[in-house]
């Protein structure tokens, strides 16, 4: 079922203290984070709930960009930590995988970051295509003072995009980190004033929709390509996405567009 407000649809569903939401003008859909006085906190059942969302609106053309950010000017301050010590081990070996949606999404995904990102929080916005963070937000993954590693992909991608030596000085020291460091070692994309934060992020939505939905699809898979692959290996990758586009329309139409000296109307074809 859905809500109407305005040009927003509020999606329905069972889901522990997540919210979605799809603006129709703007093409987009907002995962919130939303747990009132717990700084919105994530159970384990919410991270199966946060795969099933995208998995519906990967299959959604009405959205074309997607938003992951918190209530109350907390993105998420993690887990639930007691629900750790009731869940088997063997379940806790498969938490990556409900973490890696927004990686997983053909659609670009932006981490709107404010207050906290910590332990899962920050797990998931490191999953995301792009960071646009507060000046006041704190990141960290603060696991080792509980006796534990992070487990949602945190050790893996942080050390691949800041470089192994600040993934150590950052996750075996329980480190938290400003915004601007974050933003020095290459973890998040943009950091803005908090009260700037909102137009940043649609700042960033806009550049996004005047690309070919296609394209941007591709450009990502072949992108994710490059962490996983050999350069031999990605090059042909690269090669055959680029020979494969073009025979689109959208490209087709980039290039009429040039020619003629107007904007392009691509239709993700």
């Amino acid at each position: 079922m859905e809500q109407m407000k305005s040009n927003v649809v509020v999606l329905e569903g069972d889901w522990d203290h997540i919210r979605v939401e799809k603006n129709l003008d703007r093409k987009t859909a907002t995962i919130i984070f939303d747990r009132p006085g717990k700084f919105n906190t994530i159970s384990f059942i919410a991270r199966s709930h946060f795969n099933e969302i995208f998995q519906m609106l990967d299959k959604d053309d009405d959205v074309r960009v997607i938003i992951i950010r918190g209530e109350g000017g907390v993105f998420t301050s993690g887990g639930n930590i007691m629900q750790f010590m009731e869940r088997h081990p063997e379940e806790l070996s498969e938490l990556h995988k409900n973490v890696a949606a927004p990686e997983r999404s053909p659609k670009p995904v932006i981490a709107q970051l404010e207050g906290y990102a910590f332990g899962v929080g920050l797990e998931i916005a490191m999953a995301c295509d792009f960071r646009i963070a507060a000046e006041n937000t704190l990141l960290a993954l603060p696991e080792l003072n509980l006796g534990m590693i992070p487990g949602s992909g945190g050790t893996q991608r942080i050390a691949r995009i800041a470089g192994l030596g600040r993934a150590k000085d950052m996750i075996m020291r329980a480190r938290r980190i400003t915004a601007q460091e974050a933003y020095q070692w290459g973890l998040v994309t943009e950091v803005v004033p908090a009260d700037k934060l909102d137009v940043a992020v649609q700042k960033l939505v806009d550049e996004l929709l005047r690309f070919s939905p296609l394209t941007l699809k591709v450009c990502k898979e072949v992108l994710n390509a490059s962490q996983e692959a050999p350069l031999s290996s990605g090059l042909e990758i690269e090669g055959r996405a680029y020979g494969m586009l073009r025979c689109t329309e959208d490209f087709a139409e980039g290039v009429q567009a040039f020619a003629e000296k107007r904007k392009p109307n691509f239709r993700g074809r």
